[in-house]
């Protein structure tokens, strides 16, 4: 990094900023599941059931597979140039009102039988203003929670990232089984799944509000400096730009592996209950969440580069014999699954913090948002599809396998990383 950079001190509020990125990510991530939990009933009310139209069932595999996964790398590279360019706090504001905002869409968006192609294009709006909030989220909310931190805190203030993220996934999973199991089919189909779209929207509210008091912190000296133009990280940092790419590749396809694919991958290669592996999944789930905090704080006391290779190696020798083991067994998988996340800990702990401490400030947001959204568009969105594939083509096996290279070649770029938890962080 060759510009000069002042290193002001952080925030007076470090509990109240934590609270403003948390609860606000939070939201962010319950509207984003929310849609995956209940997407069956969606699709029952907003899709034609049959093809006759072939627009819309285009509109509703565009909507599904891609829609979210492809604005997030947008979403990070737009929003975090309005938080390079206008302060943190303002990119963060904008990302929960879109959400809010998108989320209502989602619920108030009328049946096919009400509005005909109307709804799926409604419903595909609805998620492509989803996918730029959440690839504005990150970029802006990593940004926020480290440049928050005290000294010798960052990766403490890292690891709420992911404790946010699985709290959103916890609550939307919760709600949605709440509304399935005290609901009746006609009512869920009728007016219940749109409930939890409607409650996202109002949390947005509340979220806004917490993050309206939040201070900015972004230095004075970077407030005054010229904007950075929209590609400006980009063309001045390519190398930090593959960096990021690198150091989550990884990352990703082993969090979306083990967090969200791995119950279906033991149903289809392990013959477990759906039951049993949606059961062991949240309770693997509420276990990664309280691992986060213990991950950042060994972070700060040790180092980055010891969690990341822990995570790394760890995931290339492991994951082969751990994705083997499984077999027609709750005790099993919950071991295997706990195992997994004591191991991803090391990677989603303290990512954030690593992120940040790659780029300058002047570019930090848009610089961190875009290659770590489309790293996890290409690697962490593809996963399920990639061991589905496998499957299809006999060759289950071959999955473990390719999830291991991945976290190998990560590993790689974990030992040629400068060690940065005791550095300041420039501001």
């Amino acid at each position: 990094m060759t510009e000069t950079q002042t290193t002001s001190p952080p925030t007076q509020r470090p509990v109240r900023q934590l609270l403003a990125a948390s609860v606000g990510n939070a939201v962010e991530w319950y509207d984003w599941y929310a849609y995956t939990f209940l997407a069956t009933y969606i699709a029952a009310q907003v899709f034609p059931t049959s093809a006759d139209d072939s627009l819309v069932p285009l509109l509703s595999t565009f909507a599904v597979f891609a829609v979210g996964f492809f604005m997030r790398p947008v979403g990070g590279l737009l929003m975090g140039a309005v938080a390079d360019r206008h302060g943190r706090r303002a990119a963060l504001t904008v990302t929960i009102l879109l959400m809010g905002g998108s989320s209502l869409l989602v619920g108030l968006t009328p049946t096919y039988a009400a509005a005909g192609v109307l709804a799926p294009v409604l419903l595909v709006l609805a998620r492509l203003l989803q996918g730029l909030s959440v690839g504005g989220e990150f970029a802006a909310s990593t940004t926020f929670l480290v440049e928050s931190a005290g000294p010798g805190r960052r990766g403490l203030f890292s690891s709420f990232q992911y404790v946010s993220t699985t709290v959103g996934q916890l609550v939307a999973s919760g709600v949605a089984t709440l509304l399935v199991g005290s609901l009746s089919d006609g009512q869920m189909n009728g007016w219940g799944w749109r409930v939890p779209f409607v409650l996202g929207a109002v949390l947005s509210l509340v979220g806004f509000w917490i993050r309206r008091g939040a201070q900015e912190t972004r230095s004075a000296e970077q407030r005054e400096a010229p904007r950075p133009g929209l590609f400006e990280a980009l063309r001045r940092h390519p190398r930090e730009s593959l960096l990021i790419g690198g150091i989550t590749a990884g990352g990703t396809i082993a969090y979306y592996t083990w967090t969200s694919y791995l119950p279906t991958y033991a149903e289809l290669n392990a013959g477990i209950d759906k039951s049993d592996a949606l059961l062991a999944g949240t309770l693997s789930l509420a276990f990664f969440a309280l691992l986060q905090p213990l991950g950042g704080l060994l972070s700060d006391r040790i180092g980055r580069r010891p969690l990341l290779l822990f995570f790394g190696l760890g995931f290339a020798l492991l994951t082969v014999p751990l994705l083997h083991t499984l077999r027609d067994s709750f005790a099993v998988l919950l071991l295997v699954q706990c195992a997994g996340m004591v191991l991803l800990t090391g990677f989603t702990s303290i990512s954030a913090a690593v992120n940040a401490e790659i780029f300058p400030p002047r570019v930090r947001a848009a610089g961190i948002g875009f290659p770590y959204s489309l790293t996890v568009a290409l690697f962490g969105g593809t996963a399920p599809y990639v061991g589905t594939l496998f499957k299809d083509q006999g060759h289950a096996g071959l999955f473990p396998w390719y999830v291991a290279v991945i976290c190998l070649v990560s590993s790689v770029v974990y030992l040629r990383l400068p060690e940065t938890a005791q550095a300041p962080l420039l501001r």
